[in-house]
Parts: C-alpha cells; structure tokens; sequence
C-alpha cells in the first residue's frame, strides 16, 4: 500500500514522503549544491511539512549521506556485472557511463568535515570504485592491476572535474588516454584469441630483428602497432 502524507497545505499525496524529500534533494543538490540548498525549499519541493521530514531524517547531513548511498549503491553494475563485455572492455566502457559532476566528489568540495557522514560515504564510494577497476584489470591480465585500477580511477575523477570547471566535454579524450593505459598494463591484449601459430612465429621474428638492431617492439611503438588497434596516441592527438 502506498503511504500517504500531508504535504505543507494539507493536500494528501499518494507517494511516500520520504521517496519525495530524497527525490527533491537529489535535484537540488545537482543543480545549485549542497551549501545552497536549504531545508525550508526542500520542505516546499517535497510538499511536505519540516516535521514530516524531521520524522524521516535526523538533520541534513543524514539526508545528504542517503543521498549518495543512493546514487549507485552496487558501483556500475551496467558496467562491471556485464558478461557480452570483455574484461578490457569492461574497463573502458566505464568511461561511456558519467554525470555532469561526480556527486561524491561534489560532496567532498562542499563538506570540509571529514568525519561527517557523507564524506564517508564519498570516501568509501570511490575506494570501492578502484577496487571493482582494479577486479577487472586483474581479470584482463594486467601485470599490475593495482596500479591500473588506481590510474584509472584517477582518470575518471580528472575528466569529471575538468569537464565541470571548463563546462565542456572531457570523457573522450580520457577514454583515449584510457586506452593507452589499458593496452600497456595488459601484454596480450592486442593479441587476437586463437591467432595462428604462423601470426605467432611473424612477431617472434620481428622480436629477433630487435635484437639484431631492428625497430625495438616494446612500450609505445608496439602498442601502437599492434593488430587491430591501430595508432591509439595519434588519435588521442587528433581528438585533443
């Protein structure tokens, strides 16, 4: 049954109070900040009485901390839980998924506190962010998906902040970066599954021309080179 509440004239509204404040928070909070959002206008945008919110919530730092336990509480499942994607996939498809300004770090400008509850939250929320990066390019064969995972959400965070500050579009120049990051952690990323052993023997032979004073196949060049990738630094210039 849905709970019914008074809303501050009295009117009887058919959707539960509390859905309402924590609808009308998120708004606020989004469009004009934390610090400038005040209870009286989230009591008006609610339609409901400060009393009916104070029997929901404590204060306004509750409120913002459940808020945020709100915004993505499994961290990217559309993303991470996918099985049509694979692990590398995974890690840069993660950069197609983004908000006009990451919420928790919002949060953390506007909160100095860092005990407070939200600040918590926001802290957790993004260790467990790299963590679920980090799960993946271990699951791709990067050779340190530590540091990966933490490069990436690093990343992610930058292209979220610059894209605020500058009001422009900076996830795909990141993704670009993303790439590169992603094909130098992982050794065998470009190579095809099920390549032929002929396809094989060509790149040990191409190694041996290295050795013998050929063009080295390490580092950037040969991520660059490999099949199928095309030149990824050249088209972070172009997109830049």
């Amino acid at each position: 049954m849905t709970e019914l509440e008074k809303g501050p004239r009295g009117l009887r509204r058919g959707r539960g109070a509390r859905e309402r404040i924590l609808s009308a928070s998120q708004q606020l909070f989004r469009d004009q900040g934390i610090n400038c959002t005040g209870m009286d206008q989230l009591c008006a945008v609610a339609e409901v009485s400060k009393r009916t919110l104070y029997q929901h919530f404590t204060g306004k730092d509750e409120l913002i901390a459940e808020c945020l336990r709100r915004f993505d509480p499994d961290i990217l499942p559309e993303v991470f839980d996918r099985t049509d994607l694979t692990p590398r996939e995974r890690l840069l498809a993660a950069f197609d998924v983004h908000a006009p300004l990451c919420p928790f770090i919002a949060a953390a400008v506007e909160i100095p506190d860092p005990g407070h509850p939200a600040r918590v939250h926001a802290r957790n929320y993004k260790k467990g962010f790299a963590a679920r990066l980090t799960d993946t390019a271990r699951e791709a064969g990067a050779t340190n998906p530590e540091q990966l995972g933490e490069q990436l959400a690093l990343l992610l965070d930058g292209a979220s902040a610059r894209s605020r500050v500058l009001n422009t579009e900076a996830f795909t120049t990141a993704a670009a970066i993303a790439a590169v990051l992603v094909d130098n952690a992982i050794p065998t990323a470009a190579a095809p599954a099920g390549a032929s052993a002929v396809e094989q023997h060509g790149q040990d032979d191409d190694d041996d021309d290295a050795g013998r004073g050929g063009a080295p196949r390490s580092g950037r060049g040969a991520v660059a080179e490999h099949p199928g990738q095309g030149h990824i630094l050249d088209r972070i210039t172009e997109q830049m």
